[in-house]
């Protein structure tokens, strides 16, 4: 069969055929500078989705169109859906939005802030609530002791970030 009669996708055509980035099933809790950080992503999401469209002809530069459009749609679901989430109980108590300095079985002392997925960043001492390590401290105060894949770790302080 000659190639004039088949259809071949070059690279950014393919490239055009972005998939969605993937939305959490888990409620979109955010803190008050999670929720800063989102608006601030959204609204660079629309002006990259605006200059791709004035960039001319969508068809010279599909992959820029694709990914502002991808990127667009992905920051106007989790605006939308996003939780302002405040701690809300005692102050020894580990929550939402609250910074917790823990203790491992071998001396060494972690200490993070427990935030809402798109605000994660593990570099900067920020975990998502859902993570494991989350999980297994939330709701406990000061000296409890908790269990994380078999290991024990202290809760030694709890500050409101």
């Amino acid at each position: 069969m000659s190639v004039a009669f088949t259809r071949e996708e070059d690279s950014e055509s393919q490239a055009a055929n972005l998939p969605d980035r993937p939305i959490s099933p888990h409620p979109n809790l955010v803190t008050a500078s999670g929720l800063s950080a989102l608006e601030a992503a959204l609204t660079l999401a629309q002006s990259a989705y605006s200059a791709a469209q004035m960039a001319g002809d969508v068809h010279a530069d599909r992959t820029a169109m694709a990914r502002a459009t991808r990127d667009l749609r992905y920051y106007q679901a989790r605006r939308a859906s996003a939780q302002l989430t405040a701690p809300d109980g005692p102050m020894d108590r580990v929550l939402f939005g609250r910074s917790v300095t823990v203790e491992r079985a071998d001396g060494r002392r972690q200490t993070f802030r427990i935030v809402g997925e798109d605000e994660a960043d593990p570099a900067r001492g920020a975990i998502s609530y859902i993570s494991p390590l989350a999980r297994c401290v939330l709701g406990r105060a000061e000296g409890d002791v908790a269990s994380l894949a078999g290991e024990e770790i202290e809760i030694v302080s709890v500050t409101s970030a």
